[in-house]
């Protein structure tokens, strides 16, 4: 194995359920020319420095033609969907974030996060009622993904009983940002494309009812909204409402099995999480740390020459920021490999950092400790049935697939 492979290796599905020897590999150099022509950047000082770096495009249409992942040299002009703001660079990505975070909390809308805590509480403890006399449950069907797809619909005003519509779009969105299939990758980034435009059209019509009908919920904020500052033209307004519903309920997912996973494999902090709810804070920071959600972000660009610990990164070349190696650097982080649900001084890359950095991350992180304290709390003696579980094929986005639990009943 060569550092110009390991990127191959820690994409390849066989090491999904344990990439992070690769990633401690990965960081002996820390900015390494992979086969493919991408450069991974794996250590946490380095990954920190380029997030901040205006060098640095999250625009794809700054990547060379025919460079890796980028568009061919054919490519025509797409007549789909714009992206969305976090594919854009400042000033534009700043102009849209600043109008979708309007509705979403501060300083508009201070209170929106907070008064959803019993909402969400009401939520979780349905979903495990539901369990009933069951001794064995799947965590991933039965509670991980329908929990933060009730929340998203909730925060959006999207019917719940579409759910069997949006669930085909959102997965085959989310197969376009995985670099490891095995499907021809145009192919894959048009039916991507198409799913996006599909839910597109289908949230634009969920906004011009609410349009005409407005209720509490951000699609009614949106087309809506009266700001001198100015406001989402409709296209806009249907790219971020296609962003916000993918990122509010993909990425939780994974959050709130990954925790399960984590905290079964160490039950004395499942033990202590169900008598200690006020350890769910750090807890979940130090999930976001140990198991995150979003492995890797492979859609960077230099814009210019950049020097990062000794390599130059070529205008135009593409770069992969692996996030989760970066956030179990020993250079920055003691023992990086223990689980450590009281780690001090935990500012991991769970959520990103810099422009980008996700703006859902305080409803993401009210979910998982509000799932996980009741999870401990309420599942007799629970454990896992199988370990490792099947994992999704996506690399990006990584978790389980299904988390199959046996416990003995529920209490509570």
């Amino acid at each position: 194995m060569t550092q110009g492979t390991l990127l191959r290796q820690i994409t390849d599905y066989a090491n999904r359920a344990d990439p992070y020897p690769l990633y401690a590999e990965l960081r002996r150099t820390p900015v390494s020319r992979q086969d493919d022509g991408v450069y991974a950047v794996s250590t946490y000082w380095e990954i920190l420095s380029l997030l901040h770096d205006p060098r640095i495009s999250s625009d794809i249409r700054n990547r060379l033609p025919g460079a890796a992942g980028g568009l061919p040299p054919d490519a025509e002009e797409d007549t789909g969907l714009p992206p969305s703001f976090i594919r854009l660079d400042p000033p534009e990505h700043d102009r849209l974030r600043r109008l979708a975070m309007r509705p979403f909390g501060p300083p508009h809308t201070p209170r929106r996060i907070h008064d959803m805590r019993g909402d969400l509480s009401r939520m979780v403890t349905g979903l495990i009622d539901d369990l009933g006399d069951r001794r064995e449950a799947d965590l991933v069907d039965d509670f991980a993904y329908p929990f933060p797809v009730m929340v998203i619909c909730r925060l959006l005003g999207v019917p719940h009983e579409d759910e069997a519509r949006f669930h085909v779009w959102a997965e085959r969105i989310v197969a376009g940002i995985d670099p490891s299939s095995s499907e021809d990758p145009a192919q894959r980034q048009l039916t991507a494309q198409q799913a996006r435009v599909e839910l597109g059209r289908y949230l634009a019509g969920l906004a011009e009812e609410h349009r005409r009908t407005p209720g509490d919920d951000l699609l009614s904020a949106m087309v809506t909204a009266q700001d001198p500052q100015g406001r989402l033209t409709p296209i806009e307004m249907i790219t971020t409402a296609v962003l916000l519903f993918i990122a509010g309920h993909e990425t939780t997912v994974n959050l709130i099995t990954n925790g399960m996973l984590t905290l079964l494999r160490h039950p004395e902090a499942l033990a202590r999480l169900s008598k200690e709810p006020e350890l769910a804070v750090p807890l979940v920071e130090e999930l976001l740390r140990f198991e995150p959600p979003v492995q890797f972000l492979p859609q960077r660009t230099a814009l210019a020459d950049i020097e990062v610990a000794g390599t130059v990164i070529p205008k135009g070349a593409p770069i992969w920021l692996v996030l989760a190696s970066g956030s179990r650097d020993p250079r920055r982080f003691d023992e990086p490999d223990r689980f450590d649900p009281e780690r001090a001084d935990n500012q991991h890359f769970g959520f990103g950092s810099g422009v980008h950095y996700c703006f859902g991350a305080p409803l993401a992180r009210l979910e998982a400790q509000i799932a996980l304290t009741q999870l401990a709390r309420r599942l007799s003696d629970p454990g896992l049935a199988e370990d490792p579980p099947p994992y999704r094929r996506n690399p990006v986005l990584r978790g389980p697939r299904h988390l199959r639990v046996a416990f003995d009943g529920l209490t509570g």
